[in-house]
């Protein structure tokens, strides 16, 4: 006798339609696993920025900001270049800050900029009231190159304490870039306008305050990965579980 179920339909077809049905969906549950597990491992990485990709300044072009990172806010590209071109008609002194997402393999930021002033500035005499200061946002490195002018009103080790200080507090406290560079630009320009230097920034550790917990993109992609797991698990385990009930189902071959 074969079993018959509420719906009337015998039990054996309803079995046979759960079966097809999983398999339709445990194939197309790979083929989005496949490609979530791929997005998550083989994500493309920033593209790097080579001396190549920067446009060359015009003799006498007064762009002041180059924001090829895009990191920095309308109100505050323009609050900078206002400063630096008063800097530029008060003083002679001109500084060009520029961000790039990632540098080229091998490139340090220290080489970057220097070459980046000669780009600009090819000669000696271009370079001499000069400086620049530029920011990698993927590991927030940063270099600062001066001309010899300027070497005489800012020290070579007031330089390195500006990107080594005052740059890097706010980034520290959760990648400020705004105020970063807003913090820079305004010890830069204090001390090539001849005031004195207000200095780095008060560090204030706050070591012991800080919980200890994982980043929030590594619980992301924690999380992203262990739904990837889950899923291929299920997908095993039900097709088999499935197959399993039909076989315990079938009608004796006593009966």
């Amino acid at each position: 006798m074969v079993e018959v179920c509420p719906n009337n339909l015998p039990m054996k077809q309803i079995l046979n339609h759960l079966l097809n049905w999983q398999k339709d969906a445990y194939q197309k549950l790979i083929i989005l696993l496949t490609i979530a597990v791929s997005s998550i491992i083989f994500a493309t990485p920033a593209v790097a920025t080579g001396l190549y990709n920067i446009p060359n300044l015009q003799t006498g072009d007064r762009t002041w900001i180059v924001d090829e990172a895009e990191v920095i806010s309308r109100a505050t590209e323009g609050n900078i270049s206002s400063a630096l071109e008063d800097l530029a008609n008060t003083t002679g002194n001109e500084v060009r800050i520029i961000t790039i997402r990632r540098l080229d393999y091998e490139e340090t930021p220290n080489n970057f900029t220097e070459a980046l002033l000669k780009k600009w500035f090819p000669t000696p005499e271009a370079q001499g009231n000069q400086t620049i200061l530029m920011l990698e946002t993927l590991t927030n490195n940063a270099a600062i190159v001066t001309g010899d002018k300027i070497k005489s009103i800012m020290s070579d080790d007031i330089a390195n304490s500006v990107v080594s200080e005052t740059l890097m507090a706010p980034l520290r406290d959760g990648n400020k870039y705004n105020q970063a560079l807003i913090d820079a630009s305004v010890r830069i320009v204090a001390v090539l306008s001849g005031q004195p230097d207000p200095g780095p920034p008060e560090i204030v550790d706050n070591n012991q305050l800080e919980p200890n917990f994982t980043k929030a993109e590594d619980v992301d992609q924690g999380n992203a990965i262990a739904w990837v797991v889950g899923l291929l698990i299920a997908a095993t385990i039900i097709p088999m579980a499935t197959y399993y009930i039909y076989q315990v189902n079938q009608p004796s071959s006593d009966g």
